[in-house]
C-alpha cells in the first residue's frame, strides 16, 4: 500500500471537498482520499504507485490544481 500527500489550491468549502475526493478516488488502485479543507492537503491511499498527472488531472477535472 502506498501513501502521498499533496496540496490543492481553491478549495473553499465542502463541496469542494466531495468533488477532489470522487475525482481521485476514480483513479485506478486508490484505496482512500482524506482532505484536510484548512490547508488544502490532500492524502490519497492506492495499493499501488500512482502517477503524478493522473492525480493532477483528476484535481483539474474536479475544478482545482496541485499547488507547486
Amino acid at each position: 500500500m502506498s501513501e502521498h500527500t499533496y496540496t490543492v489550491s481553491g478549495m473553499t468549502c465542502g463541496h469542494c471537498v466531495t468533488s477532489v475526493t470522487e475525482e481521485i478516488g476514480g483513479i485506478e488502485g486508490v484505496t482512500g482520499v482524506v482532505v484536510d479543507l484548512p490547508t488544502g492537503a490532500v492524502t490519497v491511499s492506492s495499493d499501488r504507485p500512482l502517477d503524478d498527472a493522473d492525480v493532477r488531472a483528476a484535481v483539474a477535472e474536479a475544478g482545482y490544481e496541485l499547488a507547486g
